[in-house]
């Protein structure tokens, strides 16, 4: 199995070291991964065609026509996965609406930050080892979701006196790919401090890369 992770944009998600994290907990699982600083990676489909799963951590910033176009053919016609963390994945390429469509959701806001309930929806091979309910404390994403989303978990989430339930992990099929996104995980420090959390993302990148 192989994995391409892409960092750069905005530095608060501390993309680089969340991205030497991930890499080497999907190494430990005998995952070949490439990390790559730059967008140059996109620029070539038919590399990105010999990878499994492609994982970006690149907060805000913009991405070419050019490499949008071969990402989004990757997944979408070849059947390479795409899985991604928090603003990472959730908040990158604001100006992409189908870049948006293709993860399942979207960042607008993070009105409350502080300890917070996920709830699972489901147990699965994604989720199984995390309890039902467990606190998390972080940025509380709220998101603009996609309603054909299969949501693993979520937050009831209270603002301006209004609850809403707001997806937090899910999946999705995005063409022949499989697209998973899970908003925790705001830095490499946080997912350390959340062993259970991490090793749940490390299982959806892997499920995401399953054909």
């Amino acid at each position: 199995m192989k994995a391409l992770i892409f960092w750069g944009g905005w530095d608060g998600h501390t993309p680089e070291q969340t991205s030497q994290l991930l890499a080497s907990e999907l190494r430990a699982k005998g995952v070949d991964v490439v990390v790559a600083n730059s967008q140059d990676c996109l620029g070539d489909l038919e590399t990105l065609k010999t990878f499994d799963v492609i994982i970006p951590q690149w907060t805000m910033g913009t991405i070419s026509d050019e490499h949008w176009a071969n990402l989004n053919k990757a997944v979408r016609e070849f059947g390479v996965g795409f899985a991604g963390c928090h603003g990472g994945t959730g908040d990158a390429f604001r100006a992409n609406l189908e870049y948006q469509w293709m993860v399942g959701g979207h960042f607008v806001g993070h009105p409350f930050v502080d300890e917070y309930a996920v709830q699972l929806t489901c147990t699965d091979s994604i989720t199984e080892g995390l309890p039902p309910t467990f606190p998390y404390k972080s940025e509380q994403y709220y998101m603009m979701t996609d309603p054909g989303i299969r949501v693993l978990a979520n937050t009831p989430y209270d603002y301006d006196g209004q609850i809403t339930v707001m997806p937090v992990i899910w999946t999705k099929q995005w063409g022949k790919g499989r697209v998973f996104y899970s908003a925790l995980g705001h830095s490499h420090e946080e997912l350390v401090k959340y062993p259970a959390v991490l090793a749940m993302t490390i299982r959806g990148f892997l499920w995401a890369a399953k054909k």
